[in-house]
């Protein structure tokens, strides 16, 4: 191509690496097709503007680190309502448990932050290793989260664009900018009125998002000098239950899928010295010792089928548990809710009016009220002999149990005969799936607010920004349904007033059911929690007034950023009994905190210095200083070379830090019996594996598991770099390619995986605490600071854009391939083997490859968009039966890629009007099968952190301005 003066030459490749630098979603720089039928504006008037990861206002956008720059038409040409959504979208974001979908479970202790909270993830750091903005500017974290900002409360409706830099900024930003920095930008002079109102309706049912917002504004600040905007959006997203989706299915045992519970409708009986059947009963048929029977399955009973919706017979092969060959399992996957109904109200505001014609002063509003309502199965009873005041009491034999009493009595001597270890009138030790109990419900109100006040304009040559907020999330936890009074329970249960052995269509009686209603502990607050941050900023940029061998002059930015972070967790005196008040609940009161407050100051300065006309150098470093911790210093180099018109090269070397959150340093030590039944001593049992017919492994152990938080903790570090390039030879194509690593170590650890330490016992050892006789009685997983991780790859955007048919068409591909992803759980070892393409368990599933293609094409008023979002396989899970070496017989080792297609169709044809109508997951692909199976997820037979349950969608959304 012809040579370009310098100037024309630097505007000709800002719009080309805008384009490069554009979204998953589309080209959003020069008019796309899709943007040119929403009415997106022609390409950017390059005036002095900050772009995300610098300081430095600049005219020539085209910076030297991958930002990528989602536009509003864009966002709605794909039906996207909500920042969760178009995270999801994103390939850079992580594949971990930040959506409502994939955090559904039931919140233990210490994880009360997946009430309603839907988390920023890039680069597999980790949502509180992901920092969120809002023009510019940190939000409150999410008040029980503690260092995770809820998407939820971004005022979305009023969103002008999304900046996302994917590459660490704590020399820009500080803390948890190691995985990226997502920068929300709202309007900033806006006139008229807009409404907004649109849907998204599953096809299957269940799951549909409704949205409607109303924007306006006043003033004009070139011609009135002042402007005035405000906007509310309100936002339902419905429930969807396991039920209603057909994947979701965990009795494929032939495939490896089988329920890892032994709670069931109609109960199962279990060993324990003292209760009926003893430590277990020998079968006479295979000679091994059952500790769990469930009468249903023993030869010649009903079958468990026959014992309650969603039971079926427990795979004691796939979880090498010999001992439960005669149980019954139920699929409370299919009993769970796999998206969270949450109700959502958000408003925004902001004044801006103009001093002189170089000043300008701000005050922006934000507010926002989340409230979610997590459903979970019913409640699993476990009975234990000579019970404490936490435990519920076993099925004693009185005048209301006799007859069910001496049935199950009868049935269990028909077939193992006359053993020492049964012995009648000893209570029935059991495991039930109490249905009559209702539902398990939790609802989470959130309120969040951010107010700032800020000035900003030039002084001589330099600009200026300065400001002052305060930003605050506070929520709160309630129980809603399906918890109990734990002494009014045990006492139903006791008594036998609630009986856990009955068939389908026998109900319980009157008795019981007015003893439950009696117990019900509805309405009680379980905790609350509040996260406040107040701070000052002032930044100043401009020019050096001297060049070096180039012709741009050197530029700088200085500024400082004092900041106060205030965070309590407490609610009320009665959970210190923990399962003596209520039984059941994710209470945490170990771990309330009075008010607890830190100071951080800090400065930064940043250069851009262009060496010649071909190369820039740009140095950032940043100091902060934390209240407890003392200081740390991160700096950041790179590089922009453009030898020649049509190629940039860039690269960038960084340090970065996360300081632990309040939770992590000051909650409180937290001891809760372990609840399996599966647990051996690791030193003399490999894996700790409980089996009674094994020597080694024949002594059962319900140790306590140690949680809490460790002050002594120290800031997590991290070094990232990266390479990358743009070329873009002609107007109608360009791409980018860029290379990242991030290491991080001293990375705070808690709640090591229970499995991993039995497995890997010399190392974790002195997590195994013991008494006198040695026998262990804790195991400790508290928080420390131990290990890292390693993570490499490379990401890619290429447009492609010409006519056709009268119309303009774009054809746009972003993909994100994840080299190596490797950690250690201890600094004196070695990083682990590549983990990527295999099955991680509870956290970001590391999948090889990732894209999305869209193809555009636009006419006069019409504009239609074509995408497909394509997710790689990987490893599946192996449960234990299956580690040790027993294959089903359609086992597979793979989990199949997740492909599905979206359809959207734009209309602009009446003045003031435009409508878009859309097919999500347009051929209604299912989840790829998997044999994921968690407790504390989101169901059985498909992954959440990579398909959407909902199956195929339409959406419409009508926006009408009024002028």
């Amino acid at each position: 191509m012809p040579a370009l003066s310098r100037p024309a030459r630097r505007h000709h490749l800002s719009a080309a690496v805008l384009l490069a630098l554009g979204s998953p979603l589309a080209a959003f720089a020069q008019t796309s097709p899709a943007t040119a039928a929403a009415g997106s504006p022609e390409a950017r008037t390059l005036d002095r503007v900050s772009v995300t990861g610098s300081r430095i206002q600049r005219t020539d956008v085209e910076a030297a680190l991958p930002v990528t720059i989602i536009q509003k038409a864009e966002i709605e040409a794909q039906g996207i309502t909500s920042a969760e959504q178009l995270l999801q979208q994103l390939n850079i974001a992580s594949s971990g448990p930040d959506s409502l979908a994939a955090n559904s479970g039931v919140a233990p202790p210490g994880t009360r932050g997946n009430n309603g909270v839907s988390g920023a993830n890039l680069r597999g750091q980790g949502a509180d290793a992901t920092l969120v903005l809002l023009n510019g500017r940190r939000v409150a974290a999410h008040g029980l989260a503690g260092q995770v900002v809820d998407l939820n409360s971004i005022p979305f409706a009023a969103i002008e664009r999304v900046e996302v830099l994917r590459d660490g900024a704590s020399a820009v930003y500080g803390t948890d900018a190691i995985g990226g920095v997502i920068n929300f930008i709202t309007r900033t002079n806006y006139q008229g009125i807009t409404l907004t109102s649109g849907a998204d309706v599953t096809q299957e049912g269940g799951g549909n998002i409704y949205h409607a917002s109303l924007l306006g504004g006043w003033g004009d600040l070139d011609s009135d000098r002042w402007n005035v905007w405000a906007a509310v959006n309100a936002k339902k997203n419905k429930i969807l239950r396991g039920n209603q989706r057909d994947f979701v299915n965990s009795f494929q045992p032939e495939r490896g899928l089988s329920p890892d519970t032994r709670g069931t409708p109609f109960a199962n009986i279990v060993s324990g010295t003292g209760s009926l059947i003893g430590g277990g009963l020998r079968d006479p048929a295979s000679g091994l010792t059952k500790t769990t029977v469930n009468t249903l399955d023993l030869p010649g009973g009903a079958g468990c089928e026959a014992g309650g919706d969603m039971m079926g017979p427990y795979d004691d092969k796939i979880w090498a548990s010999p001992g439960a060959s005669f149980g019954c399992a139920w699929d409370y996957g299919r009993a769970r809710t796999i998206q969270q109904p949450v109700d959502t109200v958000q408003g925004v505001g902001r004044a801006t009016f103009r001093l002189g014609d170089s000043h300008e002063f701000y005050a922006e509003l934000m507010g926002s009220k989340v409230t979610s309502k997590r459903q979970f199965e019913a409640q699993q009873i476990t009975t234990s002999i000579n019970a404490s005041a936490t435990q519920l009491d076993a099925y004693e034999l009185n005048a209301n149990t006799q007859a069910t009493y001496d049935a199950v009595y009868n049935q269990l001597q028909g077939y193992f005969g006359n053993q020492a270890n049964l012995v009648y009138g000893r209570p029935i030790a059991y495991r039930w799936r109490c249905e009559v109990c209702g539902p398990r419900q939790i609802e989470t109100s959130t309120k969040a607010y951010r107010l700032l006040f800020g000035m900003t304009g030039t002084l001589g040559t330099w600009d200026y920004d300065v400001g002052l907020s305060r930003a605050q999330s506070k929520a709160e936890s309630t129980t809603a349904g399906g918890y109990y009074f734990t002494p009014q329970l045990k006492a139903a249960l006791k008594s036998g007033l609630l009986n856990p052995f009955l068939m389908p269509g026998q109900a319980q009686s009157q008795a019981g059911r007015d003893a439950l209603a009696a117990a019900d502990a509805s309405g009680l607050q379980i905790y609350e929690g509040t996260s406040t941050t107040t701070t000052f900023d002032a930044s100043f940029s401009g020019g050096l007034g001297f060049t070096l061998w180039g012709e741009d002059q050197v530029q700088a930015a200085v500024g400082v950023d004092l900041r106060r972070e205030e965070y309590e967790f407490g609610g009320p005196a009665e959970w210190l009994a923990g399962n003596a008040y209520v039984f059941g609940v994710p209470g945490d009161a170990a771990n309330y905190m009075s008010p607890k407050q830190r100071n951080v100051k800090a400065a930064f300065a940043e250069f851009n210095l262009p060496v010649l006309d071909s190369l820039e150098l740009n140095l950032a470093v940043r100091h902060d200083r934390y209240d407890g911790f003392g200081g740390t210093t991160n700096p950041k180099y790179s590089l922009k070379w453009q030898p020649i018109d049509w190629l940039v090269f860039r690269g960038s070397y960084s340090t970065g830090f996360k300081v632990p959150d309040f939770a992590k340093l000051f909650r409180g030590i937290t001891e809760t019996q372990y609840t399996g039944l599966d647990l051996a001593d690791p030193a003399t049992c490999p894996r700790g594996q409980y089996n009674p017919d094994v020597a080694a492994c024949s002594v059962q152990i319900r140790p306590d598991i140690i949680t809490g938080g460790n002050p002594n903790l120290k800031p997590e570090e991290a070094e990232q770099r990266s390479i990358g390039f743009v070329l873009a030879p002609w107007d109608a194509f360009n791409l980018s390619v860029d290379w990242w690593e991030i290491e991080r170590t001293n990375t705070i650890r808690s709640g090591f995986n229970l499995s991993t330490m039995t497995a890997n016992y010399p190392l974790y050892a002195s997590n195994f605490i013991r008494d006198a006789s040695g026998t262990i009685i804790a195991i400790d997983q508290r928080f420390i600071n131990t290990g890292g991780t390693l993570t490499r790859g490379i990401e890619l955007d290429a447009n492609l854009r010409g006519e056709l048919a009268g119309g303009a068409w774009n054809v746009h591909l972003n993909g994100n391939y994840l080299d190596t992803f490797k950690t250690k759980t201890f600094d004196n070892l070695p990083y682990s083997d590549n983990l990527v393409g295999e099955y991680e368990r509870y956290f970001n599933l590391p999948i090889k490859w990732k894209h999305t293609v869209s193809l555009g094409w636009a006419r006069g008023d019409w504009a239609h968009t074509l995408t497909q979002v394509y997710r790689g396989g990987y490893k599946d899970w192996k449960p234990g039966g299956i580690v040790n070496g027993y294959t089903p017989p359609a086992w597979d080792p793979n989990v199949d890629a997740y492909t599905t297609y979206n359809y959207s169709l734009t209309w602009s044809g009446m003045e003031n009007l435009k409508a878009t109508f859309g097919i999500r997951n347009l051929l209604n692909t299912d989840p790829p099968f998997t044999v994921r199976y968690l407790d504390d997820g989101d169901g059985a037979g498909w992954e959440a952190r990579v398909a959407d349950p909902r199956g195929r969608s339409f959406n419409v959304l009508l926006e009408y301005r009024f002028r």
